[in-house]
């Protein structure tokens, strides 16, 4: 095989580590200076008389308006408290959810350790090698206690990623908040940082846990790389398990007491939005932060973990795995460090580069981001692509090995970071209410809540075209050069952003918690629109990461499809077979069966929440005057109770499918329904997704009357913006709990199926036996 890599072994080995301890280092950096906001009133909160180094970014600076009572110390105390509440909450729940799922987890595991290991009936003798029979490989038994140790290390992975993502968020909103007092700038940088702290601690975590895994299972299984790097897509398996009762979780919570206190609170009561009286306003809040910040979280480390695995699964059996060229083989996690080091760079120009100054100015900032790590990232995969890999090398391709030059494989990772980044200004363009689109729905809102509904599904619908073509267009490059390995790098391509990414995906609840905050510690009006204004921007750059998540979602569960074909020794899946037929039609219709469960457990979770809230406004005497407190407790209750009861049949729904039909009708038939629920998922994940942000920005739009159109709808109350809340209460679960379960949906099955390719190989199929 041609010459090797310039990158030599030992600089691989010290390459990834260092730079994931530099990730992690970078957001310990972060959430320092987050926490120099000072949350204690006294003398360092702001007041004037507080002296010290004032810099650009310096704490020191006197309030820009000394409104009566804004230098007050309750106003710090009330923020305090409601953070405190916010985050009790959230612990809370995150912990109930945590006691269900680690039940889950261990029962899984002893699944996944039965199954592997009776492949070869439980023997401890070694078997001859999958793809090379002269060679002899360690026992199937090893690999099924080795699978089963990972899954739990991305299970405890995926859940510690979440749970620091939502104490960091609960711990930086109301900081927030009182960074508005100092303008907009400022406020913005606080919730930013925060962001950032998650994202890198993310990335980081995932790429450091993967090495040290990959290289502790290595002192065991020596020159059986096959066999090593097959251990380890456990660990995919475990960060997507845990990825998808979070999301489900944490969504139906989240939108249960939104729908509930929107429901009531705005259209009934006429009240704002986070308006202390309402009795959801606390679980609403909380519900951000389990929902999109856990949720999110555990959702993009599942696929980070999954493009990883399928990469090293792919490559171990071509020229890398058979030959042992260490640095080729770990070029996915190569990717991942240089990734690391570009988003810590893009985010300096967040926070220090440039200066916000106006509010106009906090949309194109987060923009700026997304484009700046992507142009970075291209010039660092160019430049990794050339060290670390050998000038040409062989991949597996269902049972050839095709030649594949260098500079193709960077093609492959350089598509699917474009791609990604055309899918985020689409979803952008088609949720943000600077754009036509969003204005178009907001207009139809003049006729009432039915047209409004007509027109957010429509866009919905038309906004799959372009992220379907970007999709399909890298999929085409990546295979046409590098067959599975390609779609497998072009997955982690779209992926390598991902602290940027998490950085501006946290930064939304972040500052729509600020937002809430500002209102229930009854801040000016001044205050407010700054934090909605930041909270508006955080709206659409949610979308985004939610289209960066859904796209990856779809190479990735590729990637894992072909994986499996080849773990499962099936040489070509023909569509015309009834076995694959009846697969496809099955596959394509999950999502829509699971999208129903999720949407039914949001509606009747939002039921209870809706009575409750109207009980609390009837029952007791001066709530609405604001003489006496609303019981928050109870609604936070409701939320978890209905939430962690409702996660769990969707959750079945998708880890038993695989096992029950790789069981009973086998491969073929399982690999009819990846494809069907892969093709079908994404689309419903795509529409879902954008007409639920759509709905929320017309609604926003309105509100805000920034513009004359938007005026003569508002202002407040009218018709037209009645309207609007019913379709951005429509949209809440379709946004927040059905389009994002989605991605998980697809890549779960995948995965496990992966996992348990060689039982059902061996095993699977039984009616098809008995007829």
């Amino acid at each position: 095989m041609g010459a090797s890599s310039i990158l030599p072994d030992l600089g691989t080995e010290i390459l990834i580590p260092v730079c994931a301890v530099i990730g992690i280092a970078f957001s310990l950096v972060q959430w320092i200076l987050v926490s120099r906001v000072k949350l204690s009133p006294g003398r360092d909160s702001g007041a004037p008389g507080n002296s010290g180094a004032a810099g650009k970014n310096g704490y020191a600076d006197y309030l820009i308006e000394e409104e009566e009572g804004l230098n007050d110390h309750n106003v710090v105390v009330k923020c305090a408290e409601i953070q405190n509440a916010i985050s009790e909450g959230a612990t809370s729940f995150l912990f109930t959810e945590y006691q269900y799922v680690g039940i889950f987890m261990v029962a899984f595991a002893i699944l996944i350790f039965l199954f592997l290991g009776s492949v070869e009936g439980f023997s401890m003798k070694s078997q001859p090698c999958t793809y090379d029979l002269s060679r002899m490989c360690k026992p199937a038994l090893a690999t099924a206690a080795l699978s089963t140790l990972s899954f739990l290390l991305g299970a405890v992975t995926s859940v510690v990623s979440g749970f620091l993502g939502m104490k960091i968020a609960t711990y930086a909103n109301a900081r927030t908040t009182l960074e508005a007092r100092k303008g907009v700038g400022k406020a913005f940088i606080t919730a930013f940082r925060s962001g950032a702290v998650m994202g890198f601690l993310l990335a980081a975590n995932g790429l450091l846990v993967l090495y040290i895994a990959i290289n502790v299972f290595k002192l065991y299984y020596g020159d059986d790389w096959g066999g090593l790097f097959e251990a380890i897509t456990g660990y995919g398996l475990g960060g997507s398990s845990m990825a998808l009762f979070g999301r489900v979780g944490g969504g139906i919570y989240t939108k249960a007491a939104d729908v509930g206190a929107d429901l009531v609170g705005k259209v009934e009561r006429n009240i704002p939005e986070d308006d202390p009286r309402n009795p959801a306003v606390i679980a609403d809040n909380v519900g951000d932060n389990v929902g999109d910040i856990a949720g999110m979280g555990s959702d993009l480390f599942g696929s980070y973990a999954e493009s990883s695995c399928a990469a090293l699964v792919v490559a171990s059996i071509s020229s890398f795995g058979m030959n042992h060229e260490l640095t080729p083989m770990l070029y996915p996690l190569i990717i991942s460090s240089v990734g690391i080091i570009v988003c810590l760079i893009t985010t300096l120009f967040a926070t220090d580069f440039f200066e916000i100054k106006a509010v106009d100015e906090i949309e194109p900032s987060l923009k700026r981001q997304l484009i700046i790590s992507t142009v970075l990232m291209t010039i660092g995969i160019g430049v990794v692509s050339w060290i670390a890999l050998p000038p040409s090398f062989t991949i597996y391709n269902f049972g050839d090995q095709k030649l594949v030059k260098n500079w193709q494989l960077f093609l492959c990772v350089a598509v699917g970071l474009w791609a990604g980044l055309i899918i985020g200004f689409v979803t952008e363009y088609y949720t943000s209410n600077a754009y036509s689109p969003v204005q178009d729905v907001a207009d139809s809102c003049r006729t009432g809540a039915a047209t409004n509904v007509i027109f957010g599904l429509a866009l919905g619908y038309k906004s799959c075209i372009i992220p379907i073509f970007a999709i399909a267009i890298s999929i085409f490059v990546s295979f046409s050069f590098a067959a599975m390995y390609g779609i497998a790098v072009a997955a982690l391509g779209m992926l390598s952003t991902i602290a940027t990414g998490l950085a501006i995906d946290a930064y939304g609840p972040i500052s729509d918690n600020a937002g809430g905050i500002a209102e229930m510690a009854g801040m000016s009006h001044r205050i407010r629109e700054r934090t909605d204004a930041l909270d508006a921007a955080g709206n659409t750059t949610a979308a985004i990461g939610k289209g960066f998540a859904i796209g990856s979602a779809a190479l990735v569960s590729l990637a894992l499809f072909g994986a499996f074909v080849s773990r499962a020794a099936i040489s070509t899946v023909d569509v015309l077979t009834p076995k694959v037929f009846i697969g496809l039609l099955v596959g394509a219709m999950l999502p829509y069966w699971f999208s129903a469960m999720t949407m039914k457990s949001v509606g009747s979770a939002a039921l209870k929440m809706v009575e409750e809230v109207r009980r609390q406004f009837n029952t007791i005497p001066g709530l609405m005057e604001g003489t006496s407190k609303p019981d928050y407790a109870t609604c936070v209750k409701i939320s978890t109770d209905a939430s962690i009861k409702e996660m769990i049949p969707p959750g079945a729904l998708v880890m038993l499918t695989p096992l029950i039909v790789g069981i009973f009708f086998g491969v073929e038939t399982l690999s009819g329904v990846l494809a069907g629920s892969l093709v079908s998922g994404v689309q419903i994940a795509i529409s879902a997704s954008n007409t639920g942000g759509a709905w929320d920005n017309a609604k926003k739009y309105i509100e805000a009357g920034a513009s004359d159109h938007a005026r003569a709808l508002g202002p407040k109350g009218s018709d037209p913006h009645k309207a609007a809340v019913i379709g951005d209460t429509i949209g809440d679960p379709l946004k927040d709990t059905s389009g994002p379960s989605l991605n998980i949906l697809i890549k779960l099955m995948a995965v496990e199926s992966l996992v348990f390719a060689p039982f059902f190989a061996t095993h699977g199929g039984l009616l098809f036996k008995i007829f």
